[in-house]
């Protein structure tokens, strides 16, 4: 059941108060549920696997791929590809896939519509169970720049403003975007299913593993306004530079557009009752 009445205008509300200044009872709101969230993760073998093994295996077959590709006229180096394309790997898979499943299963055992009854706002709900897998991606993001700089001869980021503003719009957008796919997923097997296109679009067309800038132009501008594209355009220039002021412009519009159309996405087709 969507969100709809006075009840879901009293929601809404909430949802944006929360991602714009909370207040510190809806912190301690949010960090409760958030650990609640984090033990049911942990004992979790599938989940733990997908967010701490998989994005390694993904960037280890990336390397190989990238090792193959005519790099000369990019301006970066196969170590640097892997590395930048690998923030957004993480990101789609710990934050996207991983999340998926979790909105689906709590609203499947009732367990969404139980915590609305009480003091957590909408947002709190979402924010608060999408906290471990956040942390867990911000993590592996942080542990991927220092082994970057240090044991793979990378520069340090260029602009480390520019890419913490690439990071947060990542947990934000595909946060929003994994509510909105389990809107839409009845089951938790079928997660898998659901989170499949834009998964597979992502690794294909958004310069994770092949940057756009070796694409044929008319393809590199259709993956541009692919919603991880700008992320990962965000995140590589700050990390490596390379873009201009209008391409930053660009890449920055995009991936606030993105984010804006899944947190309207949510409003409207979020469900808190089990679909069945």
């Amino acid at each position: 059941m969507s969100v709809t009445g006075a009840e879901g205008a009293t929601k809404s509300g909430g949802f944006w108060s929360v991602w714009g200044l909370p207040s510190s009872s809806a912190w301690r709101r949010m960090r409760a549920l958030a650990r609640a969230e984090l033990t049911l993760l942990l004992r979790n073998r599938t989940a733990v696997f997908v967010s701490l093994v998989m994005p390694v295996l993904m960037m280890a077959a990336t390397s190989s791929t990238v090792g193959e590709l005519d790099l000369e006229g990019t301006g970066f180096s196969a170590g640097e590809v892997v590395l930048t394309g690998g923030l957004g790997i993480v990101l789609v898979l710990v934050i996207y896939t991983g999340l998926i499943p979790t909105y689906v299963a709590r609203r499947e055992e009732r367990t969404l519509k139980r915590l609305r009854t009480g003091e957590l706002t909408d947002a709190e709900i979402l924010v608060g169970s999408a906290a471990p897998a956040a942390a867990l991606a911000l993590a592996q993001c942080v542990i991927l720049v220092v082994c970057g700089v240090v044991a793979f001869d990378v520069s340090a980021p260029r602009s480390l403003p520019l890419l913490v503003v690439g990071v947060a719009l990542g947990f934000v957008m595909l946060t929003a975007l994994a509510a909105a796919t389990a809107a839409f997923t009845k089951t938790v097997e079928s997660a898998q299913i659901t989170s499949m296109p834009l998964l597979m679009v992502s690794l294909v067309g958004s310069g994770l593993i092949v940057p756009l800038e070796v694409m044929p132009d008319a393809m590199a501008a259709v993956c541009r306004v692919l919603p991880v594209t700008s992320l990962t355009e965000l995140m590589r220039d700050g990390w490596l530079g390379g873009l201009d002021g209008m391409e930053r412009l660009r890449a920055l519009a995009v991936a606030v557009a993105w984010t804006a159309f899944a947190v309207f996405a949510v409003r409207r087709w979020f469900r808190w009752e089990p679909r069945h």
